[in-house]
């Protein structure tokens, strides 16, 4: 997906659709958590589909649960989503920021004959 150390930086347009696609990869990540937590909740711990969302919603933006939750299951898929959540944190991250690191490192690892091309 990216060039390599010897080949040149890719052209601006290049650059911007790579970001995009890594844009919509993080975007359908978010949706794929986003609906594992709504169905989780109104499945497990029982609650509305609007109430579903509201708390998958919050616990996925790192806010925390909205809706108190009675039964062991809900509280047990509760901590494993807020543990998910966390990790899907980190990989949108790593995705979202691939194309511009790679892009800074590779500049600044090319040589200077290189850069006169």
């Amino acid at each position: 997906m990216f060039e390599r150390k010897h080949q040149n930086v890719a052209p601006m347009p290049v650059f911007l659709k790579r970001l995009a696609l890594c844009f919509g990869l993080a975007l359908l990540l978010i949706l794929t958590a986003l609906c594992i937590g709504i169905a989780g909740y109104h499945g497990i711990a029982g609650l509305t589909w609007i109430d579903s969302l509201l708390n998958a919603s919050m616990i996925l933006g790192g806010m925390g649960p909205v809706n108190l939750l009675t039964n062991t299951g809900g509280k047990i898929f509760a901590s494993a989503y807020a543990l998910f959540s966390g990790l899907v944190f980190i990989a949108v991250m790593g995705v979202i920021f691939s194309p511009l690191l790679h892009r800074m490192l590779h500049k600044f690892h090319m040589d200077d004959k290189d850069l006169q091309k």
